[in-house]
């Protein structure tokens, strides 16, 4: 046995090689999914978009538990924890989705970015996590990137577009607080299919009841595409690449796997040009440094290294 022992919380754990590698799959998903949206709005409005996949992720994460062993009905103290996670992650669409109905898509892509912001300060606030200055700095680079790379400031923004994205900015936050909450309470020791299960389960009746409200309807049988676009929707984003997002948030940083996030519209850009033939410019590039250089600063290790606690049960 060593006479020292690193101890490194999964608070302050690096992002191994596999962790990046999954984060930049999971961006890329997310960005395209904004395409995949939008591509399907013709057939199926917003609102009862986020609902259907909602229903469509839920079969596939109890599909995944029972072929794990996970006994997610299982009472394990996690049940007020789960419903207030459910509650965020349906007001948390409901709020996108109105948003975009007043703000342009550019303006809300750039807004819902503020999220990472909002999980560096609750991760100081509620789990003792602390970013030095140079990641404050990383943080603040990446979110110029992405303005840059949608074009915000825009010309011409009215009180609707305002409120629309201050809707934007209250969705990202309840996404940060889901994050937030994940990492503070019993859901931490549950497994991902039960935390993730919760919000799914819940958001259903709460995107229904505002759909409803909206007087969303589907007035015609969706087409191919919708109905794929709507598959790709519920069981790869919803029911796959968000259960990988709460396995890692399980076990890293909130903070530094929130920044990676910065990466997603960038990839929704690049989706555009080649799916719906949007323009790219130089100016994109600039903006893919600036984020590349932010991710660099936000997950750089520490330079004075992990912290060394000597065994107790070794003599000096």
């Amino acid at each position: 046995m060593s006479s020292e022992q690193s101890i490194v919380p999964s608070n302050g754990r690096p992002l191994s090689p596999g962790a990046v590698a999954l984060m930049l799959m999971l961006c890329l998903s997310w960005g395209f999914n904004q395409i995949a949206v939008k591509l399907a709005l013709p057939d199926i409005p917003p609102m009862l978009q986020a609902m259907i996949r909602s229903a469509g992720a839920l079969p596939v994460l109890l599909l995944i538990a029972k072929a794990r062993g996970v006994k997610i009905f299982a009472s394990d103290g996690t049940l007020v924890a789960g419903l207030f996670a459910g509650l965020l992650f349906g007001l948390e669409f409901v709020l996108i989705f109105r948003g975009l109905l007043l703000t342009s898509a550019s303006r809300a892509v750039v807004f819902l970015y503020t999220a990472p912001f909002f999980v560096a300060l609750g991760s100081y606030q509620f789990l003792g996590e602390r970013l030095r200055a140079s990641q404050w700095g990383g943080l603040g680079l990446s979110f110029a990137g992405v303005a840059l790379a949608i074009g915000v400031p825009q010309a011409n923004v009215d009180a609707n577009v305002l409120l629309g994205d201050l809707m934007i900015v209250a969705g990202g936050a309840l996404w940060a607080a889901t994050t937030l909450l994940v990492k503070a309470t019993a859901l931490l020791q549950a497994a991902p299919e039960k935390a993730l299960g919760y919000q799914v389960a819940l958001s259903i009746p709460i995107l229904g009841v505002a759909a409803w409200i909206s007087g969303e309807t589907i007035t015609r049988l969706p087409g191919p595409l919708a109905l794929s676009l709507m598959a790709y929707q519920a069981i790869w984003v919803v029911g796959l690449t968000f259960l990988l997002w709460f396995t890692l948030v399980k076990s890293y940083s909130a903070s530094k796997l929130s920044a990676f996030t910065f990466i997603t519209p960038l990839f929704g850009v690049v989706a555009s040009y080649f799916i719906m033939h949007d323009t790219l410019t130089p100016v994109f590039g600039a903006a893919a440094l600036l984020v590349i250089a932010g991710l660099y600063l936000v997950n750089r290790p520490n330079a004075s290294g992990p912290k060394v606690v000597p065994d107790p049960t070794v003599p000096a």
